[in-house]
């Protein structure tokens, strides 16, 4: 089974005008995705806008980042969805897709107890078995975070549940992850601003919505780690929390696309009831960004 690692890209979901997917704008972002150096693609997720895309949407999503990467990476499809039957349903045709996994995330705005998480997992993984999957908790998003023990209860009962992707900064819950079936459990974190400390903690990699707009600093920075070099890693990361702070402001996705398009990638639109950052923000998100990448030596267009 190929599991997640490195530099993990959650991306974008391009949107025309009239609110359809572009997905000649999708697989162009595929594309550079891949000559950049990303390790995993990552798409459907809470990057690519997810619980504003249809079932069939998100099967066509997958249809195109699988045909565009040409088997040169590892690509999981997220599926969770708000019900387990499309949950279900999105996991079974990742498999037949082509995928290399899936990850779900924990159903959300429902506060869920432990069993219910836990046979809510099983069932899911039961549906694909031999078919990789990673447990996904958001919290500050989903409402229900999966206690440690629950995911190796998972685990244990479901041989294809090979890892999580954990989106809160807790160190301690995230290393507790990583004991699970004595580190014989993969764990990517959400935090990119933290890419370094984290696989220092223990981690494989990051799942990064900010690498799916400048891959080069995280590129380089799990490189260097890789490689042995952490002070080098650590300059790196830097950076990476440079770029992170530019474009991560109210965590509007808005600012990934229009920073794709100055880049010359048709990102596109948001799906409302998101909206658009005005012109006057993407102005300055471009002046920032323009002297981010002059310090950093990262050229602005593609």
């Amino acid at each position: 089974m190929k599991k997640l690692y490195g530099v993990t890209t959650a991306m974008v979901t391009p949107i025309t005008s009239d609110n359809k997917v572009d997905h000649g704008a999708l697989a162009d972002l595929t594309r550079m995705l891949v000559s950049k150096g990303v390790n995993c693609l990552y798409p459907c997720g809470t990057t690519g806008e997810m619980f504003r895309l249809s079932v069939a949407e998100r099967k066509a999503v997958l249809e195109t980042v699988v045909k565009a990467s040409e088997g040169k990476v590892t690509v999981y499809s997220h599926c969770g969805a708000m019900n387990q039957e499309d949950t279900i349903e999105l996991v079974r045709h990742a498999k037949d897709s082509g995928a290399d996994g899936v990850g779900v995330v924990t159903p959300i705005f429902f506060i869920q107890n432990r069993r219910e998480l836990e046979e809510y997992f099983v069932a899911v993984a039961d549906s694909v078995p031999g078919f990789p999957v990673y447990l996904y908790s958001i919290p500050q998003l989903a409402m229900n975070d999966l206690p440690a023990e629950v995911a190796a209860n998972i685990a244990k009962r479901c041989d294809n549940v090979i890892g999580i992707k954990y989106s809160y900064p807790d160190i301690i819950l995230t290393t507790d992850y990583c004991n699970i079936k004595d580190g014989d459990f993969s764990v990517l974190q959400g935090c990119d601003r933290a890419m370094v400390g984290f696989m220092a903690a223990g981690c494989d990699g990051t799942v990064s919505g900010i690498s799916g707009v400048f891959p080069e600093p995280f590129v380089a920075a799990y490189k260097a780690y890789a490689e042995g070099d952490l002070p080098k890693a650590q300059k790196l990361q830097k950076i990476c929390v440079k770029f992170c702070d530019v474009l991560k402001r109210g965590a509007n996705m808005s600012y990934y696309k229009e920073a794709l398009k100055m880049r010359g990638i048709n990102a596109g639109f948001m799906r409302k009831p998101q909206l658009d950052i005005e012109q006057a923000e993407i102005l300055k998100l471009e002046a920032e960004l323009e002297t981010l990448c002059k310090e950093s030596n990262i050229s602005m267009k593609i």
